[in-house]
């Protein structure tokens, strides 16, 4: 399906020079004669950043695709295996579950395109367990600390987390949400 510029949206997946592309940024300039649309695509498969800016007509192809949930099962050569809520066998490259697999969540969002599994991505929010920081000082909540996580990944948390804790974090922006 064929859609124009102006009607892109962030998160729509589309083909863009032969490649399967996601919509991570869409901005509109708008001037006296024509609006142009300034977008910025990933490539699914290898992640790679695309900078466009396209007149207001241009046309781009829309890929359909569904998206559910998957639990990873284990690995197999160069392949993640996962498993749908309803117990079909799905599988990818590593390379294009490898950001999602950093972390350990129950449920992952997988993304099929002519029913093949071409992303995994994680929850909004995942649960981690803080291996190494500081000792917990109580009464400044407003001030932050860096903590290690159980994965390896470094973000800042409260003065009052400690050792051991579990904490809620956004996978995206690395950021703490709360304890868990």
């Amino acid at each position: 399906m064929q859609q124009h510029a102006l009607d892109l949206r962030k998160g729509v997946l589309i083909r863009h020079q032969g490649a399967m592309c996601t919509v991570v940024h869409w901005n509109i300039w708008k001037s006296d004669r024509r609006s142009r649309v300034q977008m910025r695509f990933k490539d699914v498969l290898t992640g790679r950043m695309h900078e466009v800016t396209a007149q207001g007509d241009d046309k781009y192809e829309v890929l359909e695709n569904e998206s559910l949930d998957l639990t990873h099962s284990y690995r197999e050569g160069d392949e993640e295996v996962f498993y749908s809520t309803e117990g079909e066998e799905y599988r990818c490259s590593a390379e294009a579950a490898s950001d999602a697999l950093l972390w350990k969540a129950d449920l992952y969002r997988g993304l099929l395109i002519d029913g093949q599994l071409v992303m995994v991505s994680l929850p909004q929010s995942v649960i981690a367990t803080v291996v190494e920081c500081d000792p917990p000082v109580k009464g400044q909540p407003n001030l932050q600390k860096e903590a290690k996580l159980d994965n390896g990944i470094v973000i800042k948390v409260p003065l009052i987390v400690a050792m051991g804790d579990k904490v809620r974090v956004d996978p995206a922006e690395l950021e703490f949400k709360e304890r868990a």
